[in-house]
């Protein structure tokens, strides 16, 4: 993007983070947009595309756009969480704690049940302006399989997860993503492990040097993403990060595509 665009694009987003729309608002129309902002439609509708392609912004029908948060669904009520009653650890070092809880879900009997404690992580998918992402071509010796992952790494303790994103990504590619966009937060095993992790979204990245984490490098490579269904289906994509990251990029390009065609 030019930097009337990149202006634009900056402009947007900080409304959108200060709440200047709230959550399931529609965005004023492209014409109001084009004239209040002084920009060109199809520059605009390349911020408004980018802005989708990042979360924050959903598209709802032929060029109307909303910011994500309204739901139609309503949380159930009347169900109790179950009681935890205590916690006690069987094993515990710098990387896992393995622990015993004692539990008591609603109208059964309590019993202990397993937790694994693991690290908050925090892994990030860079695009580059030719349609690729960053990726890593490594050998995973639980599994016994080579497969793609995207970087990333742990959160150390009271690090922001977007510093930790982009000094994983620095550290295990050697190139330095532009810009980072935080897309969601969840847990990859609820029922058992606890391992919050944080999916982001880079556009961009310059080279500023080789990897210096040679363990977790492996091969790195630009992947188009074109080649990320084949590469799923052939079950190359490792780590439910990776998966996450990937996913979302190509449910929000396809929201994308949906809509130019109608």
């Amino acid at each position: 993007m030019g930097p009337k665009t990149t202006k634009v694009y900056e402009t947007l987003r900080a409304r959108l983070a200060a709440g200047e729309y709230a959550a399931g608002e529609k965005l004023p129309s492209e014409r109001t947009l084009v004239e209040e902002l002084g920009i060109g439609r199809t520059a605009l509708r390349q911020v408004l595309t980018r802005l989708v392609s990042e979360g924050q912004l959903e598209v709802r029908g032929r060029s109307s756009y909303r910011v994500p948060g309204a739901v139609s669904v309503q949380r159930p009520e009347g169900l109790e969480p179950w009681r935890i009653h205590g916690e006690r650890d069987v094993y515990d070092n710098r990387w896992v704690r393995l622990q015993l809880w004692d539990v008591e879900p609603p109208g059964v009997e309590r019993f202990e049940h397993h937790v694994v404690r693991l690290h908050h992580v925090a892994i990030t998918a860079v695009i580059d302006d030719q349609d690729r992402v960053l990726m890593m071509w490594r050998y995973r010796f639980v599994p016994k399989q080579f497969g793609w992952e995207l970087p990333g790494g742990i959160v150390d303790e009271g690090e922001d997860p977007a510093d930790t994103a982009l000094r994983e990504t620095i550290e295990e590619t050697g190139w330095r993503p532009k810009s980072l966009e935080h897309v969601v937060s969840y847990q990859p095993m609820v029922g058992m492990v606890d391992s919050p992790h944080e999916i982001f979204v880079g556009h961009g990245a310059e080279k500023v040097g080789e990897p210096t984490d040679l363990e977790e490098a492996g091969h790195i490579e630009w992947v188009p993403l074109a080649d990320i269904p084949g590469l799923m289906a052939r079950g190359e994509l490792l780590g439910s990060g990776t998966l996450v990251a990937l996913l979302h990029i190509l449910a929000a390009r396809r929201t994308q595509g949906l809509t130019t065609a109608q």
